[in-house]
């Protein structure tokens, strides 16, 4: 080989070698949770099963992000008998990541795993997650993902408990990376609508807050699961488990039947009363409660009530006085008001199954769940009503609002900042129906201060391997 040849043989490797070291994480050239504005947020899904092959789905059409990777301990859920039918899993979501990417990129490939910290190990091209386990894997995959310096969008409930919640709070706000919690209609426009108007004073000083969902469909009693079952072929039940001491496997629990039981749900109040409820704890700016108190039909150590009502009521503050809030489920609702006309379907308190109703000082305002369109009543009011100036900025959804703070944008509208707050608030209603007592809430000292049998439910304990990365001290 001749001198100038070899020279440039040289040449070539060491531009090659050069090429390779230049091709190192994002975040890595720009600072933890880095992306430019005009790169792509490459996203990896935590949890694909019902709730998480949706928010692929939703993903796949952001022009901002590019799914890259999934996880989950199935190969396959088979959703059929369910909200979300059709499948989910590995297996199916891997395949419709890839079909859909196919006619702009023919090579793709989606990474797949089964465990997801081995995920964040060894994709080290990924810039956010989206987690999407059952509730008592929340806290621990999100604070893992922000750690790992990485922007994070979670399902709610944001925790499976009070003293959670607020780890994952602190850990967002030190590590400073954008997060989002799942309140889908957090993101829309009757959440601002219905804040704007009570803001107006469109109905004077609200008194009372009361709110609805006959959702959870999975959320019926439920019997002790009982008898040997063989572990379904693709599924590691351990890594299922997370945190939670081992079980054998039973069906009754997956898929989507975990909700019914405490150690891994919380029935249909975490469930829906973050979306119903939102409105209210934002419009009213709530905070800490001074006491809460719930009740049902009965209350099991190991399963979830259904049919639950349960109480907060806050003091005086500022320009807003004391007001009560209620919270009813499993076909509870709340009374119409005297002056409403029940047989008039134009004065219909809220929408379907789920609602929220905000009782003031000259009127009321009703909405759908999930942060609907806001209505005046009587309707009088409604019609004669001038409606204010928008003052909240207004978003494209709530995974795009996620993605433009992932890329330096304003902090996301539901941020984990907020979401704790709304989440313990919600967590606290769970706590006091377990206790069976009215708890008189000490916020800064994170308990209650008339029963001590509640700090078992305000913080859990985790299996060995699993404990939270970073333990709230």
């Amino acid at each position: 080989m001749s001198q100038q040849a070899n020279s440039r043989r040289r040449f070539i490797a060491a531009g090659s070698a050069a090429a390779v070291a230049t091709i190192v994480p994002r975040h890595v050239l720009g600072g933890p949770g880095f992306v430019a504005p005009s790169d792509k947020v490459n996203v990896a899904m935590i949890g694909v099963g019902g709730q998480g092959r949706t928010n692929t789905r939703a993903l796949l059409h952001e022009k901002d992000c590019q799914v890259i990777a999934i996880a989950d301990p199935a190969e396959d859920w088979d959703l059929s008998a369910f909200y979300f039918r059709g499948r989910a899993g590995r297996g199916p979501v891997k395949a419709e990541i890839e079909s859909f990417y196919a006619s702009s990129t023919p090579n793709y490939r989606c990474g797949v795993y089964e465990d997801f910290r081995v995920m964040l190990e060894k994709e080290k091209a990924i810039d956010a997650v989206v987690v999407s386990t059952p509730d008592h894997l929340h806290a621990y995959a999100s604070i893992l993902a922000m750690r790992a310096g990485k922007h994070v969008y979670c399902e709610k409930p944001l925790s499976h408990n009070v003293w959670e919640s607020r780890a994952v709070a602190r850990v967002a706000a030190e590590t400073g990376v954008a997060t989002q919690l799942g309140i889908q209609g957090r993101a829309g426009e009757g959440h601002r609508q219905t804040a704007e108007w009570i803001w107006d004073g469109a109905i004077g000083a609200v008194k009372e807050v009361h709110s609805w969902s006959g959702g959870g469909g999975s959320i019926r009693r439920q019997e002790i699961p009982e008898g040997t079952h063989d572990v379904p072929p693709g599924l590691n039940w351990d890594l299922w488990l997370g945190p939670r001491e081992p079980r054998p496997f039973h069906p009754a629990y997956v898929p989507c039947k975990w909700r019914r039981f405490w150690p891994f749900g919380g029935g249909t109040l975490p469930d829906q009363g973050l979306h119903d409820m939102d409105p209210a704890f934002f419009a009213l700016d709530l905070g800490a409660p001074e006491t809460v108190e719930a009740s049902s039909t009965g209350v099991d150590p190991e399963i979830c009530s259904y049919g639950v009502f349960v109480t907060w009521r806050f003091g005086a503050r500022g320009n807003r006085g004391p007001l009560s809030v209620h919270w009813y489920d499993g076909g509870l609702r709340p009374p119409t008001p005297a002056d409403i006309d029940t047989d008039d379907p134009k004065q219909r308190l809220g929408e379907g199954v789920d609602g929220i109703l905000f009782v003031g000082e000259r009127g009321y305002i009703t909405c759908a769940g999930w942060s609907g369109m806001p209505r005046l009543l009587p309707l009088e009011r409604h019609r004669e009503y001038v409606r204010p100036a928008r003052t909240l900025p207004r978003v494209d959804g709530i995974h795009a609002d996620w993605l433009q703070a992932c890329k330096g944008g304003r902090p996301a509208c539901a941020n984990f900042s907020y979401g704790a707050r709304l989440n313990e608030f919600v967590l606290l209603g769970n706590v006091a129906l377990r206790t069976r007592k009215r708890l008189t809430w000490d916020a800064a000292g994170m308990k209650a201060t008339n029963a001590a049998e509640a700090d078992q439910y305000l913080r859990e304990d985790y299996r060995k391997g699993w404990e939270l990365p970073e333990p709230l001290v």
